[in-house]
């Protein structure tokens, strides 16, 4: 059978196509935005296409920042989740918790989770003020220790967010008492940490992982200090907030309480998506397109969308 090759313009874009979405970064790396909630500065990451159809916060997990999980560079491979959401249309927002990333730690030193709903809530409220002609409020994604902040906060406040994403949602309750330390730790963060999460074989390349491990250490030398985490108690009978449940195959927070969790949700549109072949970190590994996919395809269905 004789094969065909492409000439001209069609090729031209074909090539220009692949090279874009195999570039480290298709779009311009984030923006940092000032956002100050009571006195403290905030560091609040966006990117955006010209016109946005809708708007996204993201919220990163306990140990690492927003850029490291969601604007990571790998050669070769374009791991972005900031990028791969401006490409659906997405005004895409990132903020770095106090302590975390480009967010310095407030006068006490110690992170909570009431101090983080309260910041995430302001975050919402700023993203939604700057985009005045998009009539929904922004979704919100979190991942991990940021998915338990989206449920605390949701169960406040059922229009805080237009809907939730809860990516590797960890569903047990925490009752931790505040730690006998007068000051926090500040312990450094590890190599081993930062690659913990990916367990699955094959599931990401060793130049990801190392990507990943880099980026991380780069980013959050020193493990923040949480405490009081007995905030963190759920409850999913109060939450009416449009929402999805996503998690990798392997994830170990996929469990027989995430399953409860979810069933006793009292959101009418409501999703449970598990990945093939990923873990914990699958926002990064081969099944990042998937991922992106699942969530767009649950943010611009018609229930989520009132």
């Amino acid at each position: 059978m004789k094969s065909a090759i492409t000439r001209g313009p069609v090729a031209l874009a074909w090539f220009l196509t692949v090279g874009l979405l195999l570039a480290p970064h298709a779009f311009a790396a984030p923006e940092r935005l000032p956002l100050e909630v009571d006195g403290h500065p905030l560091a609040l990451w966006t990117e955006s296409p010209k016109t946005p159809q809708a708007t996204l916060l993201l919220v990163h997990g306990r140990t690492w920042s927003s850029l490291p999980n969601f604007d990571l560079a790998v050669s070769g491979k374009n791991r972005s989740v900031f990028d791969a959401f401006v490409r659906k249309g997405y005004a895409v927002y990132a903020l770095d918790l106090r302590g975390y990333g480009a967010s310095a730690r407030d006068e006490t030193g110690w992170l909570t989770p009431a101090r983080a709903v309260a910041d995430v809530r302001a975050a919402l409220d700023h993203i939604a003020a700057r985009h005045p002609r998009i009539a929904q409020r922004p979704a919100l994604l979190g991942y991990s220790r940021g998915a338990q902040i989206a449920v605390v906060l949701a169960q406040s406040d059922s229009r805080a967010a237009a809907a939730l994403v809860l990516f590797g949602f960890p569903p047990g309750v925490r009752n931790t008492s505040t730690p006998a330390v007068d000051k926090p730790p500040r312990a450094p963060t590890t190599a081993a940490a930062a690659a913990e999460d990916f367990i699955t074989p094959g599931a990401a390349s060793r130049t990801v992982i190392e990507a990943y491990v880099s980026a991380a250490l780069a980013a959050d030398p020193v493990r923040v200090d949480w405490r009081d985490e007995n905030q963190l108690a759920f409850e999913p009978a109060k939450i009416a907030t449009p929402t999805l449940m996503i998690y990798g195959v392997n994830d170990p927070f996929r469990n027989a309480a995430s399953a409860a969790f979810f069933d006793a949700l009292a959101a009418r549109d409501r999703a449970y998506v598990v990945l093939p072949d990923s873990d914990h970190a699958a926002h990064v590994e081969n099944s990042a397109s998937a991922w992106v996919h699942a969530i767009d395809g649950f943010l611009q269905s018609p229930r989520a969308k009132e």
